[in-house]
């Protein structure tokens, strides 16, 4: 292992081991929830197609009642 990661405890080293696992996946969580959460892009694309959606079928109820 690392020079003086060898000479520590093996409680402690799970410790340290478990600590930088801990904080790389909030860091994972935390980035992940930014970048997803700074576009609403699906949202827009599925109000688009719910808008075209209700406007055939819209046009198409009109043109069954004619």
């Amino acid at each position: 292992m690392a020079g003086g990661f060898g000479r520590l405890a093996p409680k402690t080293k799970n410790m340290v081991v478990a600590g930088g696992l801990t904080a790389f996946v909030f860091g994972v969580y935390f980035y992940t929830m930014r970048a997803v959460g700074g576009t609403d892009e699906l949202q827009i694309a599925i109000d688009k197609f719910e808008e075209k959606k209700n406007k055939s079928d819209g046009e198409a109820s009109l043109a069954s009642k004619a």
